[in-house]
């Protein structure tokens, strides 16, 4: 079962880069994070979300909201997918433990090894306040989500 709006969110531990690791605990007290989990690099429909997640970096940041772009596929390969598209957030990789990342939150798709387009709104003390899952190959109904302005006018 996916993680909810009033949860606190689990803990993550991602490789971004194989010298450098993100977690959650990097953002508590300082930061919100939008945790968006989607199946492969460099396809069609998450190629079309990392983009709109690019068009909208200045709203997140406005709303001291970080984003973390989340996939079972390889660092090397998520870094190099980051750079072609251009992105200025962070591309995390779930690679190993397979998925651990994707489990926790509750969306990954034991059929064909990779998350579902889950995605989670994480409050500056850890607690999701809004979430969305998309379990079918489509690209999601809303990305970004109206709750950035309860987060502006929370902090």
């Amino acid at each position: 079962m996916a993680i909810g709006p009033g949860e606190q969110a689990p803990d993550f531990e991602l490789e971004e880069t194989h010298e450098r690791r993100v977690r959650l605990g990097d953002f508590r007290g300082r930061s919100n994070v939008l945790l968006v989990f989607h199946p492969f690099a460099f396809t069609p429909v998450c190629t079309e979300e990392a983009l709109d997640l690019q068009e909208n970096l200045d709203s997140f940041r406005h709303a001291e909201t970080e984003i973390v772009f989340v996939s079972c596929d390889p660092s090397p390969a998520r870094q190099a997918w980051k750079r072609e598209l251009g992105a200025e957030y962070t591309f995390a990789s779930d690679f190993w433990a397979h998925g651990a990342a994707a489990r926790a939150y509750g969306v990954f798709n034991e059929a064909n090894g990779a998350p579902f387009r889950g995605t989670f709104l994480i409050d500056k003390s850890g607690t999701v306040i809004w979430s969305l899952i998309e379990t079918r190959d489509v690209r999601r109904a809303e990305m970004v989500p109206g709750s950035l302005g309860t987060l502006e006018r929370a902090s």
